[in-house]
């Protein structure tokens, strides 16, 4: 794939809705880039269908189209012509597709702003979300082994989690399925061994496929500090120095050591 308008214009969007998954695709080797711009722009459009208007029926309807857009991909027929359908069709594989559908669907939870049922069901919307965003990036740049992978995605779906908890509290939402620092430390936790799950199973992720899991590179320290003192969360003070941050990413990406 070729930087042609569309792939350009994904790459706008992640620049502006996900900073961070845009630093990690521009450290990316730049034959990997154009698949990694268009699953990470779906995500921006998916992620804020939910968010951006009031009536569940239109967000309903939002969340529908890309799932249909998905069954088209999936079903290798007339796709429609969209700047971000377009090159995503061109990455995503019939498992790629399904993958990405249960991302969709599992977004409708954000629409009605409801509590999680229970640890289960929260477990079950990171995985769908972060794991399995993690997975489809993975998996257009090449095979690889699900469960490191889907480890990887649940330790960062945790700790960005974790960082939304204040935004999600603002705007209605009941993030966490309880709010005591000991079971927030408990979840940092989980995150953690998660993370550690997954890189121990490092050595089987091949070499190519690595770039999807360069943004793990905040997972770590995020976890940590919400480990360390839960207080962090509801203040919002989980995120890492800009300077700390970038040398972190350049270190992952110049050993692949994700």
């Amino acid at each position: 794939m070729t930087f042609d308008d569309d792939l350009v214009a994904c790459a706008q969007a992640v620049e502006r809705g996900d900073p961070e998954r845009f630093a990690a695709t521009m450290a990316a080797p730049v034959p990997a880039r154009p698949a990694l711009f268009a699953i990470y722009a779906f995500n921006i459009e998916v992620s804020r269908a939910p968010w951006v208007t009031q009536e569940s029926m239109i967000a309903e309807m939002r969340l529908q189209w890309w799932r249909d857009a998905l069954a088209e991909i999936r079903d290798r027929g007339v796709v429609r012509r969209h700047e971000v359908v377009t090159p995503l069709a061109h990455v995503l594989d019939a498992e790629g597709a399904t993958l990405l559908d249960r991302l969709v669907e599992m977004r409708r939870w954000d629409i009605y702003r409801d509590p999680f049922e229970d640890m289960s069901h929260f477990r079950d919307y990171i995985d769908a979300t972060s794991g399995h965003l993690m997975l489809a990036a993975a998996r257009a740049l090449g095979p690889v082994p699900r469960e490191p992978v889907l480890q990887a995605g649940r330790a960062l779906g945790i700790a960005n989690w974790l960082r939304a908890v204040p935004a999600l509290e603002k705007a209605g939402g009941i993030p966490l399925v309880e709010g005591t620092p000991q079971a927030v430390r408990a979840l940092a936790n989980e995150g953690l061994q998660a993370l550690a799950e997954a890189r121990a199973q490092r050595n089987a992720v091949p070499r190519a496929v690595r770039p999807a899991l360069l943004p793990l590179w905040l997972a770590g320290p995020v976890l940590s500090r919400a480990a360390r003192d839960p207080g962090r969360v509801a203040e919002g003070r989980l995120d890492v120095a800009p300077m700390q941050a970038r040398l972190a990413l350049m270190g992952r990406a110049l050993s692949g050591l994700w």
